[in-house]
């Protein structure tokens, strides 16, 4: 979990960060005395729990918070004040939670397990994905899943980066053999690989991940916990892993991913 944390008045600001640490030791927590360094800290590296004083000079905790929900809408935002007369701006903002000075690592505790966006792992989830770095895949429990063939493993890094959208089997190979025509030759090796794909999928009881029309696949992602998708979302531990490294093994998926940001 990333925390970030600003008041404007360092005193302030030094409980405000020790009442955090207490109440979540292991979280990721940043303190800042300058609304725009919180803000610029957000958009660069995620935030999953701003702890935003509201009465500071210049732009406001209301204001800050707005400014926030425009990078993450499912931020959570937790206002800190020792001015009640503003609990009515921070709960039309939809804000997790509030907090009245002094605050206490009890306080942080209490709002920290019950926000408004819960931040949970996906339970459900039959594979973790990795793109991020070289592409790779897991089973929930930590196993590598084996693909027989290299290319099979590829085909399925390409379903993973469509993002649940059907993909067919000339596309995919286009991808996949940029410059090699598109025959019956290379259409009965596209379906051997998708039988390979299956097959690694399957043994490790994961073949539903892969969706089938006619002559298209495409991936299930909500059977996914990929850290992809989570930077699509703004998490923010899967924006800090993320080091200009995407499917590093794959010629086509760099360009993809810079073109999928714009």
């Amino acid at each position: 979990m990333r925390i970030l944390c600003v008041d404007d008045e360092p005193l302030m600001l030094k409980m405000l960060e020790m009442a955090v640490k207490e109440a979540k030791p292991d979280a990721d927590i940043t303190a800042f005395q300058k609304q725009t360094e919180l803000l610029e800290d957000a958009k660069n590296n995620g935030c999953d729990v701003a702890f935003l004083d509201i009465h500071m000079r210049g732009m406001n905790g209301v204001e800050l918070a707005k400014e926030l929900k425009a990078v993450n809408p499912k931020m959570n935002i937790i206002f800190v004040t020792g001015f009640s007369e503003y609990k009515g701006d921070a709960m039309d903002l939809k804000a997790s939670g509030y907090i009245m000075k002094p605050v206490t690592a009890a306080d942080v505790k209490r709002e920290l397990e019950d926000l408004r966006f819960p931040i949970v792992p996906k339970s459900d989830a039959l594979l973790r994905v990795q793109c991020f770095g070289n592409f790779d895949v897991f089973t929930p429990g930590g196993e590598h899943v084996k693909f027989e063939r290299s290319r099979a493993k590829e085909m399925f890094a390409y379903l993973v980066h469509k993002q649940g959208s059907y993909c067919t089997v000339k596309e995919i190979a286009a991808a996949l053999f940029e410059d090699e025509p598109y025959d019956k030759k290379q259409l009965n090796y596209m379906q051997q690989l998708t039988h390979t794909m299956i097959k690694a999928l399957k043994a490790v009881g994961a073949e539903t991940v892969i969706v089938k029309d006619y002559n298209a696949l495409a991936v299930n992602t909500k059977l996914l916990d990929c850290d992809y998708y989570r930077f699509k979302e703004l998490d923010a531990g899967a924006v800090n892993s993320y080091q200009n490294e995407y499917m590093s093994q794959y010629y086509w998926a760099d360009f993809m991913f810079d073109e999928d940001l714009y």
